[in-house]
């Protein structure tokens, strides 16, 4: 690549939402209700957890996290989306995209550890009841949520510094609508070798051990179910499990939709549609998994509504 065809960035261009004017308002308005329901439920499920004593449990610490980083996640993706529509403008700054990247690999890969804790704290609990209140002891709890944060944002920093490194060229479109790691390397003129062979890497180890981790702690939780004589038994232990799965299925399967799609085809918009369903319909959708199915978050968030005018 000839030096005369690089230049310094000062801005990004995401991809547009929507070429139609008439349909922008239109788009602009749902993903702002979205947002709005997605920071309001998965704060009730904040408040709930911290209020209710009997909440004070290592599944709903653990829930309570997951809820803090789905606003998180959609909060470095969806305003800037959302500013973009209404000002008709798909330019990011250079640092302001450095800095949703750095946020959005921390929340997305945040989630998954979190979702593998979890899958363990429902097998320690069906698996081994006796166990549970010392091997889920506070300690062990803290420690792997500290950790899993650690880890998340040591490898958020870690690409970030090393797209640092990267000269671009004058194409700066990415096509998506928020700063994606791997197409923002895409757009470099340097060598992008040890970019490419960091992040497949990240992808084995901050992908493939939590979902290992799930597999792992489902397949031994479906082998104590089975093996459990009475029925309702069986029912209560997959009942505490079914919110779960859910947000694993829906987690796992738009993460992996972004990646196919882009992967096998080479329409940018059908790969933008599917970062959408990941980054903003499953933050939106979580809350109400969590809370439709739990009879005990039910319970709290019944409470925490009824308090509210009280406060007020």
């Amino acid at each position: 690549m000839e030096p005369s065809n690089e230049t310094t960035v000062s801005e990004f261009l995401l991809l547009e939402v929507t070429q139609d004017a008439e349909l922008q308002p239109v788009l602009f308005s749902l993903f702002l209700s979205m947002y709005l329901v997605t920071v309001l439920g998965n704060l009730l499920i904040l408040l709930a957890v911290i209020s209710d004593s009997h909440l004070h449990t290592p599944m709903y610490l653990f829930l309570s996290n997951l809820s803090l980083t789905d606003i998180c996640l959609s909060t470095a993706t969806v305003p800037k989306m959302l500013a973009n529509i209404r000002t008709r403008s798909q330019s990011i700054t250079y640092a302001g995209c450095l800095t949703q990247m750095c946020f959005v690999l921390i929340s997305a890969s945040l989630e998954s550890f979190l979702l593998a804790v979890m899958a363990y704290d429902r097998y320690v609990a069906i698996c081994h009841p006796l166990r549970y209140a010392v091997v889920m002891n506070p300690r062990l709890c803290g420690l792997l949520v500290s950790l899993s944060l650690s880890v998340c944002s040591a490898d958020a920093l870690l690409h970030s510094l090393m797209v640092l490194r990267l000269s671009f060229c004058a194409d700066v479109e990415i096509s998506l609508f928020f700063c994606e790691v791997v197409q923002v390397v895409k757009l470099a003129c340097s060598d992008t070798l040890v970019n490419t062979l960091l992040i497949y890497f990240a992808t084995c180890i901050l992908g493939g051990i939590p979902l290992s981790g799930i597999i792992f702690s489902y397949t031994r939780i479906a082998s104590s179910i089975l093996k459990m004589p009475s029925s309702g038994r069986k029912y209560k232990a997959f009942s505490t499990c079914g919110s779960h799965l859910s947000v694993v299925s829906l987690f796992y399967g738009t993460g992996l939709g972004v990646y196919i799609s882009s992967a096998v085809s080479d329409s940018s918009r059908r790969t933008a549609v599917a970062s959408v369903m990941y980054m903003v319909v499953t933050p939106v959708l979580n809350p109400f998994i969590y809370s439709l199915r739990n009879r005990d978050m039910k319970g709290a968030l019944r409470k925490l509504i009824g308090r509210i005018p009280s406060l007020l």
